[in-house]
């Protein structure tokens, strides 16, 4: 992918921006090590939502604890800023959760090439909101690109799932939607750290999230001890959740919606190598060679400019 430059203190940086180098690649590796760790997560605890509550819940925990203990500074609770990143919680546990069921029903590279295509429909977001550039003809080309390798991965699926296809479209726009909303938060509400964008936005998500697991009664399917692959598999899902959340959030202030998409996509080629190893729903060469299409594609995309003159529309 082409370097991106950072919107804070640009002049400081001749060369690349070790800040937002850091950012992307571990946001690209616990991204990529997330994936995994969810599927294993469902496949050896049949309760996405709880899940969710303990990543989710003991990343707010430990920052507010590490916050307490004065190792990070971390916002307190203001409703100037809690009010805003209610819908930000939303969003984000929305997404995660249509994550989590997409895997449920599909295989981990029919997620991922549907991801592979979401750059095109958030840069046209990153035009009409928040202020940046239609794509160059290059990254136009990538994106077009994109959306090809998604439509011949599609078409060579050797095991098409009607109800996983279902779940990535609904997955699909409720992630375009996070991937514009959460970087409009990240610009315009002003915390101490990006430690606080973390705390705010797990801590606001289990509120929701509690209200579902009840409605759909998955506390009650949890009725005898897990198994040790089951805790293993969660515990390591809740280590990554910190991780990732903290990293995606200090990338996503770093860049543009669009390119911080396409940052996450340029990581799925370790998760299918690492898939293909350990889980038996993969897809064939072929669908694998479409999908590397999209990731060539990706790597080439040029972040978008600030465009001048004409406002974007508000948030």
């Amino acid at each position: 992918m082409s370097k991106a430059k950072s919107p804070q203190n640009p002049k400081k940086f001749k060369g690349p921006n070790a800040g937002v180098a850091v950012a992307c690649m571990g946001y690209m590796l616990c991204s990529s090590l997330m994936l995994i760790a969810n599927k294993l997560a469902v496949h050896f605890f049949e309760a996405p939502g709880i899940v969710l509550i303990l990543q989710l819940g003991l990343t707010a925990v430990c920052v507010k604890a590490a916050g307490m203990a004065g190792i990070i500074e971390v916002d307190d609770l203001e409703w100037k800023k809690v009010k805003p990143y209610t819908l930000v919680a939303v969003a984000f546990l929305a997404t995660i959760y249509t994550n989590i069921k997409t895997l449920q029903f599909a295989n981990v590279e029919t997620f991922i090439v549907f991801r592979a295509s979401t750059p095109i429909l958030v840069s046209v977001g990153d035009w009409l909101f928040l202020g940046r550039e239609l794509p160059s003809l290059r990254s136009a080309m990538c994106l077009f690109g994109l959306l090809l390798g998604a439509i011949g991965y599609v078409l060579t699926d050797s095991k098409p799932e009607i109800s996983g296809y279902a779940w990535v479209f609904v997955w699909y726009g409720v992630f375009c939607f996070d991937q514009i909303y959460l970087k409009h938060a990240a610009d315009s509400v002003k915390m101490k750290s990006n430690w606080g964008k973390v705390y705010y936005s797990n801590l606001l998500a289990c509120v929701p999230l509690a209200i579902i697991s009840i409605m759909t009664s998955e506390a009650e399917m949890v009725s005898t001890m897990p198994s040790i692959e089951a805790i293993l598999a969660v515990g390591l899902s809740c280590i990554l959740g910190v991780a990732m959340s903290y990293f995606a959030w200090l990338a996503r202030t770093l860049v543009s919606a669009a390119y911080f998409t396409v940052v996450g996509n340029t990581c799925k080629i370790i998760t299918i190598i690492i898939n293909r190893f350990i889980w038996d729903k993969h897809a064939n060469n072929i669908g694998l060679g479409f999908l590397s299409v999209c990731l060539m594609c990706a790597y080439f995309y040029k972040q978008a400019p600030k465009r001048k003159g004409k406002p974007a529309l508000p948030l």
